[in-house]
């Protein structure tokens, strides 16, 4: 492993792993991780980087799950922008 995927691995957090959802509205098929990174570039890094294709066995043999990405919010977001652009495009 690389220096910069050592610094990359080091930049993640955990934020949700493993944990049995209360499924409220929908279906959930099993269990949800969250990893968070400084910033989306750094998460598209670390998925693409050596050290990942290195562990992801370890997932890929034992599990069934998708990975997606998706960009936090920043400190003093107004969800009301979001909730109106999502109503003009479903028009």
């Amino acid at each position: 492993m690389s220096e910069d995927e050592r610094h990359e691995l080091a930049t993640r957090r955990f934020l949700v792993h493993g944990t049995e959802v209360e499924v409220l509205e929908g279906e959930w098929p099993g269990y949800l991780v969250v990893i968070g990174f400084p910033d989306i570039e750094k998460a598209r890094d670390w998925y693409d980087s050596e050290a990942y294709r290195e562990i992801l066995p370890l997932r890929t043999k034992h599990i069934t799950g998708d990975v997606i990405l998706a960009e936090g919010v920043a400190p003093g977001y107004d969800p009301a922008d979001t909730a109106a652009r999502m109503r003009r495009q479903a028009g």
